[in-house]
């Protein structure tokens, strides 16, 4: 645990000191897009930030190498290797997108083919645990093509849900988290090798986010753009297809018995990895919704809009830091969530509190539509949205004539004049005076 610690710590610090120097090279290289409609900012801020991010990711493998105990992960697995090529090639292609904005289509290709170089070098989906049929070993074809839907799926998810300041490094930061805390148990607890490269990716991936994540927030300085997005999704899916397509659920022998009910009994811990969108469902679900949306208009599938769930908490009356709080909420019960039923299916307490954490989100995705108000002793307390409002008695205007009326002494026998009314703008006791003194 504690190499695994220091990596994620290299990562992150190197990750965070060259975000500054990247920020003054983007400005210089021109890296900042105008503002366009779908944008969410306000003022032009430059991209380019998954350099930082990837040479944070060249770190930690350099960290993680030269350790004791995860040097045997390089000399027994070329799983680092293939998912340093793959992200090299996913990054290069996305360096270029945040210069020239290339074509939808050609990064989609890119896609493919970075998937299709790791699996060449072995990173790739062997077998899968079906319930009540126990593991199916799949050829080389149907292992490929998996593979290459379940990488270009995720990153395209993540790639979709980055919309707002800090909200895509920190989703898939708690993403990786729980991964991190399964993949750990799988290795340590069950002493399975072949889970260590994914337990290895889950902490490179966390130390990549959480040293963007200062620079990121809002307001943020710097970007991390499509070579940032697309990077951390290639990694939170090799991680993904490390530890559940060659992991063979019979060696965690949970219990004695045949492979169909090992299996069986691992539903809960492996369909989630199988399928990275279910811990990031957030990210799956934008990903769906805008599909369907855009094909049903008769737009293309890659075509930018303002429909994406965060901008939905915008329109809602949401501000920015609180919708970006309450997709983190999301990402992290469902996690989570998965995480702790992956690790104790028959409690019911697990369920309950899902429940009951479902319920608080739910209220919190509501909370503009009923603005409480606090009481008036406690409004020195509360924001200012939560007073009540007090009612303001706009004061017309002066006349000339008025001005001058009201410089002149005012005497005790003038009745109805007193206070503020003495300023206002009143025709009849004017009138009364003007009688008065013509008397």
């Amino acid at each position: 645990m504690r190499e695994y610690l220091l990596t994620l710590c290299v990562t992150a610090a190197v990750t965070y000191l060259l975000t500054g120097p990247v920020r003054k090279f983007a400005i210089v290289a021109g890296a900042m897009p105008e503002i366009r409609a779908r944008d969410v900012h306000r003022e032009p801020t430059p991209r380019l930030g998954g350099i930082a991010m990837f040479f944070g990711l060249c770190a930690g493998l350099l960290v993680a190498d030269h350790l004791a105990n995860l040097n045997e992960v390089f000399s027994k697995s070329n799983e680092p290797r293939a998912l340093l090529s793959g992200a090299a090639l996913i990054w290069l292609i996305g360096v270029l997108d945040d210069k020239f904005e290339i074509d939808a289509l050609i990064k989609l290709g890119g896609q493919m083919i970075a998937a299709g170089v790791m699996v060449m070098q072995g990173l790739t989906i062997l077998w899968l645990p079906i319930p009540s049929v126990g593991s199916v070993a799949l050829t080389q074809w149907q292992g490929t093509l998996l593979t290459v839907a379940l990488v270009v799926i995720t990153i395209n998810a993540v790639n979709f849900v980055d919309g707002l300041d800090g909200l895509a490094a920190g989703m898939v930061c708690i993403a990786a988290a729980a991964f991190f805390l399964y993949a750990y148990r799988v290795w340590v607890s069950y002493g399975i090798e072949a889970a260590a490269p994914a337990t290895l990716f889950a902490a490179i991936l966390m130390g990549m986010c959480l040293g963007f994540l200062p620079h990121n927030m809002h307001p943020a300085r710097i970007f991390m753009g499509d070579s940032g997005s697309m990077l951390i999704g290639l990694v939170l899916a090799a991680g993904a297809i490390s530890i559940t397509g060659q992991v063979d659920p019979d060696a965690l022998k949970l219990f004695a018995g045949s492979e169909k009910a090992a299996v069986h009994q691992t539903v809960p811990v492996y369909i989630p990895l199988l399928l990275p969108l279910t811990i990031i469902a957030i990210p799956a679900a934008d990903l769906i919704l805008a599909i369907v949306r855009r094909t049903w208009r008769g737009q293309s599938p890659f075509a930018a809009d303002r429909g994406h769930l965060h901008h939905r908490l915008l329109e809602v009356g949401h501000s920015h830091s609180r919708a970006v709080l309450i997709m983190y909420f999301w990402s992290a019960l469902i996690a989570f969530g998965a995480l702790a039923y992956s690790v104790n299916s028959a409690s019911m307490w697990i369920v309950l509190g899902v429940v009951f954490l479902s319920a608080i989100g739910l209220a919190l995705l509501l909370l503009p539509r009923f603005t409480p108000r606090a009481p008036r002793w406690a409004e020195h307390f509360v924001p200012p949205r939560y007073r009540r409002r007090r009612a303001v008695v706009e004061e017309p205007v002066p006349t000339p004539a008025v001005e001058e009326e009201s410089r002149t002494p005012v005497t005790a026998r003038v009745a109805g004049v007193n206070g503020a009314t003495a300023l206002g703008a009143r025709s009849r006791p004017l009138e009364r005076r003007k009688a008065e003194t013509s008397r």
